[in-house]
């Protein structure tokens, strides 16, 4: 249970401080789907 806790603090740890950068390689992965989404329908 104490290596869970410690995973869980240390994965909560690491999105605290590259929360910014996991927004902008997710929003650009989105951006990328939905513009070949928009590509199928209008080919």
């Amino acid at each position: 249970m104490h290596t869970l806790q410690a995973g869980y603090r240390s994965m909560s740890l690491l999105v605290s401080i590259n929360w910014d950068r996991l927004l902008y390689v997710s929003t650009i992965v989105f951006a990328l789907f939905f513009g070949a989404y928009l590509g199928s329908l209008l080919h």
